[in-house]
């Protein structure tokens, strides 16, 4: 049977036909309004809103000020410094002219006669380089040591007090240590100085002096910088081996490695390049103390030999001492002159540092 016809309406028509059938056809007349010239081409695209320049993005005022603040910041200490170093030039050139010694191979600094200057650096830079490497010698190890008992080995409880009484070393005067140094130390050391002398003295180091006041020598004066620079190394290597990824020492003792095992293979080197930046920063603060230098060291007409056991003067402790000398501009230009010399000689040590430092970022 077939289902009966219902007369009257024809089939798909009605209601819901009528709004099917509506909305058919407005689809089909909105499309063939929109391309009516070649219906093969695809609907053009909405227009795209208005773009900012590539490279252009959205700066507040306060992102401005602040950047402008740190720029300004960086410049002023390079042109503060570039401002030193000139100045120390422009006031050097005078003495320099009128210097009738040879001012970078002679012994002699006489500048009180500003009518016959005699003034060369070669002493002054002997016993500078040699007392402050004697000090780094002394110190990098200690420190070192220092760095990893507290972070390493020492509990927690022990570990910070003893890390804020070394920082507080770094408070004590100059002028403190200078005169522990030669009243306090270099009587304890004089027989060790004494037996380095008559077992070693075959060795410059160790060969008898050119003074013969006991403890007044770069021996004294070293172990005395090495302590005041003994802060510096420790503090920042400490802060260096506290930032060792947490994941590389329990990776290390996971396969079975010693507490030891542990520090060589990840502790140390992670921190190479920190402990290396902290011991030039020390070398540095060696390079120009002057007070404690100036007490300690006995002044001598004597060349300088070589010998730890000497005395002598730093280009600070030298500048220190004759100030009374700089009442004309010829006599304190040849001081800046050394002091010139103590400048660059700082720049490279700093340039050496971030050498060995970007060397070690390279091979880690």
């Amino acid at each position: 049977m077939s289902d009966p016809t219902v007369t009257g309406r024809p089939a798909g028509t009605g209601e819901p036909g009528d709004r099917r059938g509506g909305a058919v056809s407005a689809t089909i007349t909105e499309t063939e309004g929109v391309n009516t010239q070649n219906p093969a081409e695809p609907p053009s695209p909405p227009p795209s809103p208005p773009q900012e320049p590539a490279g252009r993005t959205f700066t507040q005022t306060g992102d401005r000020v602040f950047r402008g603040l740190a720029v300004g910041s960086g410049a002023f200490v390079v042109l503060l410094i570039a401002a030193i170093g000139l100045f120390l030039l422009v006031q050097a050139i005078p003495a320099l002219l009128d210097n009738k010694a040879n001012f970078l191979t002679s012994r002699e600094f006489d500048a009180g006669d500003p009518s016959n200057l005699q003034f060369g650096i070669l002493d002054l830079l002997l016993v500078t380089v040699e007392v402050s490497l004697f000090a780094l010698v002394l110190a990098m190890p200690v420190g070192l040591g220092i760095a990893l008992f507290l972070t390493q080995y020492a509990p927690r409880r022990l570990a910070k007090p003893f890390g804020y009484l070394i920082d507080l070393l770094a408070a004590v005067p100059s002028i403190i240590f200078g005169l522990w140094g030669l009243f306090v130390l270099a009587p304890v050391i004089e027989p060790v100085a004494r037996g380095l002398e008559s077992s070693l003295g075959w060795f410059f180091l160790f060969s008898p002096g050119n003074v013969q006041i006991t403890g007044a020598t770069l021996f004294t004066a070293g172990i005395v910088l090495a302590v005041m620079i003994l802060p510096i190394i420790t503090a920042i290597t400490r802060e260096v081996f506290e930032r060792t990824p947490r994941s590389q020492v329990e990776a290390a003792l996971a396969l079975g490695s010693t507490k030891w095992e542990v520090v060589r293979t990840t502790v140390l080197p992670f921190g190479r390049a920190g402990y290396v930046s902290a011991s030039m920063l020390g070398l540095g603060r060696a390079l120009g103390e002057t007070v404690a230098l100036m007490i300690i060291l006995a002044a001598t007409p004597l060349a300088f030999s070589g010998s730890l056991f000497d005395g002598g003067a730093t280009f600070a402790s030298k500048i220190a001492l004759s100030f009374a000398e700089l009442n004309n501009d010829l006599s304190a230009g040849a001081f800046i002159a050394a002091g010139l010399v103590l400048f660059a000689l700082t720049f490279l040590v700093n340039a050496l540092a971030r050498y060995i430092v970007s060397r070690a970022e390279v091979k880690a």
